[in-house]
């Protein structure tokens, strides 16, 4: 026969918390993100959709003037093309110029 006092340890044991269940959806922790913006409010660096945005043009015309080399920009260790505002804006100084060019001749 089992005393009391071993039925009352082992209840014991068999009370301790158990870990919550969720039912459902689970919620996502927050992704990690990198600091995109300086103190001042400047942005630091673009992803390529931002960029194509910031440009007035496709992601896909982003993804092809990188691919080129025409549009200079960094990836990060994943992979993903970052670009800094002035990476974009010597870009858009080079078009400008560029079509100043070709309609002077």
């Amino acid at each position: 026969m089992v005393s009391t006092e071993q039925s009352q340890s082992s209840a014991e044991l068999i009370k301790t918390p158990a870990l919550p269940i969720t039912i459902g959806r689970i919620a996502k922790p927050p992704p990690m993100t990198t600091r995109t913006t300086n103190r001042d409010g400047t942005q630091l660096a673009f992803t390529s959709s931002q960029a194509a945005s910031y440009l007035g043009v496709s992601l896909a015309t982003v993804r092809r003037w990188t691919n080129d080399g025409h549009l200079h920009g960094y990836r990060t260790p994943g992979g993903q093309r970052r670009f800094s505002r002035e990476q974009l804006d010597q870009f858009l100084s080079s078009l400008t110029s560029a079509d100043d060019t070709t309609s002077a001749a």
